[in-house]
């Protein structure tokens, strides 16, 4: 039960124009802090002309894995209302980017916060939201005259194959929910499949 949770649905975009400023949001979807990272070097990296590139994420079912940016802005006026944005709906494995081009005026904090919470939450409601869930690797061992139960558990319930190998002994990986990964090695097994632990 531990491991499921809210995610976006897709990525989402949103724009916010305020006293000439435009602020560029994008929430896209990131299962690790390591994938939140690239992703946010390579935004960094694509918008190099904006003033500044302030970003939250948060990853892990847990919700335990987070961290913000406010990139040069004031301490507290934007990676901290991004974050509050993704905190608000209760998401994780999700990354939020707001790219700002100023536009010459300055917009004081509270102006800063509320454009950057703003262009938050409208890409956040762009991309939607949907369950989901954490998983683990299960890796079977099997002979050959086992393959056909085995691939028919695999196709009929659609699990995601990691990797096999086939030869006379059969190894797969799959992924299946971590908080069911006793019931998959339950069901492999009368199918003649070894689970290894």
């Amino acid at each position: 039960m531990g491991s499921r949770f809210v995610t976006i649905a897709h990525e989402g975009k949103s724009i916010v124009r305020e006293k000439m400023s435009r602020f560029l949001a994008f929430a896209l979807p990131a299962s690790s802090a390591e994938e939140a990272k690239s992703i946010i070097a390579d935004f960094t990296n694509r918008y190099h002309d904006a003033r500044h590139v302030c970003w939250a994420y948060m990853t892990g079912a847990d919700r335990a894995e987070y961290q913000s940016s406010d990139n040069g802005e004031p301490s507290g006026t934007a990676g901290k209302p991004i974050l509050g944005q993704i905190n608000s709906l209760g998401l994780t494995n999700v990354v939020v980017i707001v790219v700002r081009y100023f536009g010459g005026i300055k917009l004081g904090t509270s102006g800063l916060i509320a454009a950057y919470r703003q262009a938050a939450r409208e890409a956040l409601e762009d991309a939607g939201t949907e369950e989901g869930c954490e998983m683990s690797h299960l890796r079977l061992t099997f002979g050959y005259l086992a393959m056909n139960d085995v691939m028919k558990i695999i196709k009929s319930e659609n699990l995601t194959i990691v990797s096999q190998q086939h030869d006379n002994t059969c190894h797969t990986t799959l992924a299946v929910p971590s908080d069911s990964v006793e019931q998959w090695k339950a069901r492999f097994l009368n199918a003649g499949a070894q689970p290894d632990d």
